[in-house]
C-alpha cells in the first residue's frame, strides 16, 4: 500500500466531509499537525467536531479553523490560550465538551483499542459527571466515559518510514499517539521520511498499521509563550 503523498491537500483528498469528527494530536503548539490543519482550512470543510487537548492559539494551529468558523464543537481539556475560542464559546457560537486531560487521552486510547467506554473516578461529584452513568466499585463511585472514534486523525511525528512506522520527538508524543489510533483514517505529517528498515524497532512509538497516509514538510515550530528572566 502506497502511504506517502506529495502534500497535505492531496493526502486529505476524499477524506473530508461536512459534520465529520477529527481527532488532532498536539499540546499547545507542540507537535501539532500544522500543515494538515492549514489544508483543512483551505478545503473549507465546515461543521467539524474536533477532539484535541486545546485549540492552538489565535491565528495558528486549530485557531485557524475557529477563525473561519469551520468548527462546530470542540472536545478539549484546556482552552486558555485562544481569545477567539473564548469569544465564540461565550457568545454561544461554539459547542464545548470539557474533559479532564487524562480522561480525554484515555477516551482516544480506548476508542483506538476498540473499547466503547470505561469507568473513572475523575470528575465524580462535579459538572463533568452530569448526565453520565455512575457505578460503584469497592465502595467508590465511578462515571462512564465513552471512547472516541473519529472519522479522521491528524497527527505530527518526527520521523516515519514508508510503511508508516512513527517516531515522535520528546514531548511531541503528547496526544499524538492516542489521537492516531482512534481515527478511522490516520494522516500524518513528519519532518523526515527515512528508508524502510532504517528505524530501530525499539525506537518506534507507533506502528505503521495505524497510519494510512504520510506527508513530509517544513514546520514553523512556533513558541507558544516566551518567558524570560529580567536582566539583573
Amino acid at each position: 500500500m502506497k502511504k506517502v503523498y506529495p502534500n497535505a491537500a492531496v493526502a486529505l483528498d476524499g477524506l473530508l466531509f461536512e459534520g465529520m469528527m477529527i481527532a488532532a494530536g498536539g499540546f499547545g503548539l507542540c507537535g501539532i499537525p500544522e500543515l494538515l490543519i492549514a489544508a483543512i482550512r483551505e478545503a473549507g470543510t465546515k461543521g467539524l467536531t474536533v477532539a484535541s487537548n486545546n485549540a492552538g492559539v489565535d491565528g495558528f494551529g486549530l485557531g485557524q479553523l475557529l477563525e473561519t468558523r469551520q468548527v462546530k464543537k470542540m472536545i478539549s481539556s484546556y482552552v486558555g490560550e485562544n481569545a477567539e475560542f473564548m469569544r465564540q464559546y461565550l457568545s454561544g457560537e461554539l459547542e464545548l465538551e470539557f474533559n479532564p486531560q487524562g480522561t480525554l487521552a484515555e477516551r482516544m486510547r480506548a476508542g483506538g483499542a476498540g473499547i466503547p467506554g470505561f469507568y473513572t473516578a475523575t470528575g465524580v461529584g462535579t459538572v463533568i459527571a452530569e448526565g453520565k452513568d455512575v457505578k460503584t466499585f469497592d465502595g467508590k463511585d465511578y462515571i462512564l466515559e465513552r471512547g472516541i472514534v473519529a472519522d479522521l486523525a491528524i497527527v505530527k511525528a518526527w520521523k516515519a518510514d514508508p510503511s508508516g512506522n512513527l517516531v515522535f520527538r520528546k514531548t511531541a508524543r503528547n496526544f499524538n499517539v492516542p489521537a492516531a489510533t482512534c481515527g478511522k483514517t490516520c494522516v500524518v505529517e513528519v519532518e523526515e521520511i527515512v528508508p524502510l528498515g532504517s528505524l530501530d524497532p525499539d525506537t518506534i512509538h507507533l506502528p505503521g498499521i495505524y497510519v494510512h497516509r504520510i506527508i513530509q514538510g517544513q514546520h514553523e515550530k512556533r513558541i507558544e509563550q516566551r518567558t524570560v528572566r529580567k536582566k539583573e
